[in-house]
């Protein structure tokens, strides 16, 4: 399956296991609510990798059904110009089309205001975990959100929306970095024509294991979505593949000090599973490296001990049993059939899937940093 672009999206628009399995080779600091477990014994020849996959900064990571796209946003952008775009010259510059990483960031679809402007989805899901900096959302609902520092937007497309994703630089003062993963996660048939929502999961209501391993050195695991063991995140939508917990679904961060070991449990049978490197230099999945700037998918019906290795490392799982149906995809849309794709377009071009009530294609909420969402029933909420 090839990889969707979300730059050819936008372009082609405009025309179960308990976590004391998990923690078998850990000490736990203790925490409510969590199991512990007798550590096991290094099995270092268990894993089996299937493939290994470069990665590339701001470009979408291999992936495997049930996900159909998955990016890593890092953007070092300078202080704001007051008007939330950046205060140095965008001179040189492919603005509406920048993804070049120019002097540390890109301004994506933004020409003022970094980010992904109004554009239409259907078909599927998208799990946005933003880490550092801030979001902006707003769709055709009526709906906005500001979230970051951790937060995480679960938002089903359905049956068709329109949002716009905005990368508000608030400080004038000191810089604004943007940490972020997009997923897309496909919808199964019968939920293709769901009605459009998104969820909010603030970063406190994301599962996080602060653990040791036999020598004393540190691991976090943080799931963000999804379920992992007996880390299971609130909010994921009823309509949603990782609704039911056999199909395994799980988008979790693995941090491992130097040197620091930790054993991954098998997942449930049929499940896919990946890793990703995110920042180290390498890291042992049993018998095998895992180098910077790489991937590996994974034999997920085998447990797999990781070993950091002189360095601090990071790892992005990506789990889940698949669909297992068509896929028709094309720019921002993803059906089970060509004619679906070829009715998705006829249906947004003549219904724009609700209108934009917005008077701007790239809204922003304001100078404050304070995060928020107010859903479509003017429903508000804020994290805790």
């Amino acid at each position: 399956m090839k990889e969707i672009d979300r730059r050819v999206a936008l372009k082609s628009v405009a025309g179960t296991v308990a976590l004391g399995s998990v923690l078998a080779c850990s000490r736990r600091v203790p925490e409510p609510g969590v199991r512990d477990s007798t550590p096991a014994p290094l099995a270092l020849d268990e894993a089996r990798v299937k493939t290994t996959f470069r990665l590339q900064k701001n470009t979408p990571f291999p992936t495997f059904d049930p996900f159909l796209f998955c990016v890593h946003h890092q953007d070092a952008f300078p202080a704001g110009n007051g008007r939330f775009g950046p205060s140095v010259s965008l001179d040189g510059r492919n603005l509406g089309q920048d993804f070049s990483a120019k002097d540390g960031f890109s301004m994506y679809h933004g020409r003022e205001v970094p980010g992904f402007p109004r554009h239409p989805h259907r078909g599927f899901e998208t799990i946005t975990v933003v880490r550092k900096g801030r979001l902006d959302h707003a769709d055709s609902l009526g709906a906005r959100a500001r979230y970051g520092d951790g937060d995480v937007q679960w938002l089903t497309a359905g049956a068709g929306i329109e949002h716009a994703e905005m990368f508000p630089l608030l400080s004038e003062r000191s810089e604004n970095p943007l940490d972020l993963f997009q997923i897309w996660l496909n919808l199964p048939k019968r939920s293709k024509f769901a009605d459009p929502a998104f969820s909010m999961i603030w970063a406190n209501m994301t599962r996080e294991s602060s653990l040791t391993d036999d020598e004393g050195r540190p691991i976090r695991l943080t799931v963000r979505a999804g379920a992992l063991g007996d880390l299971r995140v609130p909010g994921t939508p009823a309509q949603s593949w990782a609704a039911d917990p056999k199909n395994d679904v799980a988008v979790a961060t693995i941090e491992l000090a130097p040197g620091a070991t930790f054993r991954l449990p098998a997942a449930l049978p049929g499940t896919d599973r990946a890793l990703y490197l995110i920042s180290g230099s390498q890291v042992a999945l049993g018998g095998a490296q895992l180098l910077p700037g790489h991937g590996a998918r994974l034999d997920s019906h085998l447990p797999l001990t990781l070993q950091a290795g002189n360095d601090s490392v990071e790892l992005l799982l990506l789990q889940g049993r698949p669909i297992g149906e068509p896929v028709a995809k094309r720019g921002p849309f993803v059906m089970n059939t060509e004619d679906e794709l070829r009715q998705a377009y006829l249906d947004y071009r003549k219904t724009q899937f609700g209108g934009w009530p917005w008077d701007d294609a790239a809204p922003v909420h304001g100078p404050s940093p304070d995060r928020f969402a107010v859903h479509p029933s003017g429903k508000t909420e804020k994290p805790v």
